[in-house]
């Protein structure tokens, strides 16, 4: 699995059109809140240009992208941290997550009802980060009393994160998410333990109409201020348009784009995106009739690499052999690469990087 994306956003702001367009799952879509009860889930093929070439060379019987996957959550309304349109039900959604994929509408259109009135893109994210951060604060002071206790009475291993915990709610009280806080090994296990919403990495998706694209680009411009002043990322995606794609021939899709004057879909935005915000890169392997492409967090050593693919592998590591694909792309093959010296042995604690095309040797 590459990763996992909630999508989330007031009610109507295009969430499940997104979805459809990127995932093809066929999402119900309805002119009215709370149309998603459920979350919706979908796996895509993550679309790679590096691996359909090694493939081209290559030839391998199977070919094996690696994926995302989109969970489309319930639509989030002010006061759902306190139970609030369908409440913590999809708040607990949230916390099984790698990143938030929060859909901003910013399209005016008088046959598709807005929760709160008028659209103001400001307003809607403010709302939804608003209740994150409830939620949280709630977490926490449900955590302290016990931890507070248990310092009391001597324990000198719950000092820390005591600490970690008013440190995360003075944070949140003054409106700052769990993720601006600089990470530390000490509280690491403590943090990962209590699953905050706002801890979670956040890409903004504009929703944009095909006459907001060519026109004035004021709501963008907002959410992409709001994006750079959280540290956040944004992209901007006409998710009718993207609807318009998915129903395309693949072979069509590049046509329609260049007509459009598009470089990418917003499929390809997105996930190029999310890698980024997550710090993943991706590495391939060929192994018998397979070829296969692999998402990791950058900077991981080549046994942990191997034993995203199995357990044995990284228990019995020997070495891996590294080709990276630019070296193998001008090589023109394997055996050629091979010749030239350009595949290395490298021992367990080598760091993947994007793009490598490794062989792993290992012995159980």
């Amino acid at each position: 699995m590459g990763f996992r994306c909630g999508i989330v956003g007031l009610p109507n702001v295009g969430k499940s059109t997104i979805f459809n367009a990127l995932t093809a799952a066929g999402a119900e879509v309805a002119n009215y809140p709370f149309c998603t009860i459920d979350p919706n889930i979908g796996v895509v093929s993550v679309p790679d240009p590096r691996l359909d070439f090694i493939a081209a060379i290559l030839q391998p019987p199977k070919k094996t992208y690696t994926t995302m996957e989109f969970l489309d959550i319930a639509g989030l309304v002010k006061g759902a941290s306190r139970g609030e349109g369908l409440g913590n039900k999809f708040l607990g959604h949230i916390r099984e997550v790698d990143a938030i994929v929060h859909i901003v509408r910013c399209f005016d259109d008088p046959d598709v009802v807005h929760v709160d009135g008028l659209v103001d893109p400001g307003r809607d994210i403010e709302i939804v980060n608003t209740e994150l951060l409830l939620a949280d604060l709630e977490t926490i002071d449900r955590r302290l009393p016990t931890v507070e206790k248990r310092v009391k009475t001597g324990d000198r291993e719950a000092v820390p994160t005591l600490e970690f915990l008013r440190k995360v709610k003075n944070a949140l009280g003054r409106g700052i998410p769990c993720r601006n806080l600089a990470p530390t090994e000490e509280d690491a296990e403590t943090r990962k333990d209590l699953r905050l919403l706002t801890d979670k990495q956040v890409l903004y998706v504009a929703n944009v109409s095909e006459a907001v694209l060519k026109g004035p680009q004021t709501y963008i411009r907002t959410v992409e201020e709001i994006a750079t002043r959280e540290g956040a990322s944004s992209v901007t995606i006409c998710g009718d348009m993207e609807a318009e794609i998915a129903e395309l021939a693949p072979e069509e899709r590049a046509a329609f784009l260049q007509d459009l004057g598009l470089q990418e879909s917003g499929l390809e935005k997105l996930i190029r995106a999310g890698y980024a915000l997550l710090g993943l890169i991706t590495f391939y392997t060929t192994v018998g009739a397979e070829l296969r492409a692999w998402t990791i967090p950058q900077d991981i050593k080549a046994s942990q690499a191997a034993g995203k693919i199995h357990s044995d592998m990284e228990r019995g590591f020997i070495r891996a052999e590294i080709l990276h694909f630019e070296a193998f792309r001008d090589a023109g093959s394997i055996a050629a690469a091979r010749e030239k010296g350009l595949v290395r042995s490298e021992g367990r604690d080598y760091r993947i990087k994007d793009g490598d095309i490794v062989l792993f040797r290992f012995n159980v």
